[in-house]
């Protein structure tokens, strides 16, 4: 294979505030708790959901300050971004393991579809920070498509 693709797409919920640090150089990283639901109707008809929560980690300065800024718990969110899987050992030296998805410096979607966080945007692949359209501007796309 020539090639290979790291890529996940999530549409959910922020489960609590975004944690926010600083390094020691300055770089902001945050750090986002998504939770991902899927519904469904049972044999017998009732209502059944599953959550999943991800684990979402900013290495990039103006979508980290994008988060802290505007984002907060219940906010609806599309992220893209890269899985990854870190190793540690904890204090009883056990090895432990991590996955999350990674927003770095130069891939990755950060957008905020909460109208009560001012409809802003954000993605790593954009030198002009986050602006975004607002709910009330009309949509560029013609929706006579039948699917």
């Amino acid at each position: 294979m020539a090639g290979s693709i790291n890529k996940v797409i999530l549409l959910g919920n922020l489960g609590k505030e975004p944690e926010v640090r600083n390094t020691s150089t300055g770089q902001k990283i945050a750090t986002l708790s998504v939770a991902t639901s899927d519904v469904w109707k049972d044999k017998s008809g009732q209502k059944q959901e599953k959550t999943e929560w991800h684990r979402v980690v900013i290495f990039n300065n103006a979508l980290a300050d994008f988060a802290e800024k505007y984002m907060k718990k219940g906010s609806k969110v599309y992220i893209e971004g890269a899985l990854q899987t870190r190793k540690w050992t904890d204090q009883n030296g056990q090895d432990k393991y991590s996955t999350e998805i990674i927003i770095g410096n130069y891939r990755g979607e950060l957008i905020s579809l909460d109208s009560r966080s001012s409809n802003g945007m954000g993605s790593s692949d954009s030198s002009s920070g986050w602006d975004a359209p607002s709910a009330e501007e009309p949509s560029s796309f013609d929706d006579d498509i039948p699917f």
